[in-house]
């Protein structure tokens, strides 16, 4: 049995909560959040106990894994604690805010020789790991997405210092899925504006941004995003290559050949699958099955806070 921790109560972490609760190689055994209420309510409801400093959670309970839920700015040495104690990481996205600390517990992860997944729930769409068959060996010359949804109702999101913006908090996974199937991004330059939430007391991030991408590759790429007032919530993704489109829109997958249409419609619930393949890698020691490790998840970090830079300084940011 697989003895877990959450650090965190919030949204993302009840989607954890029961994910875990209904894995019967697991058990969740202890909960920690800043906010008594939140950590007692759900450690109430999953027979687990409650916590309010990490410290003390590591300290008393003997645990094999510990999924790490908390903003990006709250991140401070968890990590670090966690893995100085061989306790194995679920690491929510993103990483943080600054790549130097970011890098920095990389370092104390690797040293520990510890298994990390993170939240890049995505790579587990089963539309995405057939996209990912279908790319291998192909030649992709552009990348596409969008996505457009309206204001997340957390206090600490709209300050740019705490959130580092909707690209890298929330739009961090369209980047992924561009990054995690169209290989590494060496290139970018970003424009980044508050225009239509002005009035919004406090806010401080763009409300809308477009980023364009040179990959490894070669590939040219660009993401659009922002949470402007819409009539609803829209997100696309495309890569064109020699002979063919592909386009993943929701749970559907369509592949565009010359005479021929294939389409997908992808099943299952990539969050349980996530959560139920990094319990059985702990379980079994078979990294593999971990799809979205801390170091790939550093190089999204990467790409996002460098499209924030570019758009701070009006020039490209180039990613060695």
């Amino acid at each position: 049995m697989i003895r877990i921790g959450v650090v965190g109560a919030g949204v993302i972490a009840a989607e954890h909560f029961k994910h875990i609760h209904a894995n019967e190689r697991a058990e969740l055994v202890a909960i920690c959040d800043i906010v008594p209420n939140l950590a007692e309510t759900a450690a109430n409801q999953y027979g687990a106990a409650a916590y309010t400093q990490v410290s003390s959670m590591l300290e008393k309970e003997n645990l094999d894994a510990l999924f790490i839920c908390v903003p990006p700015f709250a991140h401070n040495d968890i990590e670090e604690q966690a893995a100085r104690k061989g306790i194995h990481l679920l690491v929510e996205k993103p990483l943080g805010l600054n790549m130097a600390q970011v890098r920095q517990k990389a370092a104390v992860i690797s040293e520990a020789g510890i298994l990390t997944s993170t939240g890049y729930c995505l790579r587990y769409m089963e539309t995405v790991q057939r996209a990912k068959q279908y790319l291998a060996g192909k030649e992709i010359g552009m990348v596409r997405a969008h996505r457009f949804g309206g204001l997340p109702p957390s206090a600490w999101w709209i300050n740019h210092a705490k959130s580092g913006g909707q690209l890298v908090e929330q739009t961090t996974h369209n980047v992924d899925l561009m990054v995690y199937l169209a290989g590494g991004v060496r290139k970018v330059y970003a424009d980044m504006a508050l225009l239509l939430n002005r009035d919004v007391p406090g806010i401080t991030t763009p409300d809308a941004a477009s980023v364009n991408l040179v990959f490894t590759s070669g590939a040219l790429g660009h993401i659009d995003t922002g949470f402007l007032p819409q009539p609803d919530d829209r997100s696309s993704f495309e890569i064109m290559g020699r002979d063919f489109r592909l386009s993943i829109d929701g749970m559907k997958l369509t592949i565009t050949e010359p005479g021929r249409t294939i389409t997908w419609q992808g099943t299952g619930n990539f969050y349980k699958q996530q959560d139920d393949a990094f319990i059985r890698a702990i379980e079994t020691g078979d990294n593999s099955l971990i799809l979205a490790s801390y170091e790939e998840a550093m190089h999204t970090l990467e790409v996002t806070l460098a499209a924030n830079e570019s758009a701070e300084t009006g020039l490209p940011v180039m990613i060695i």
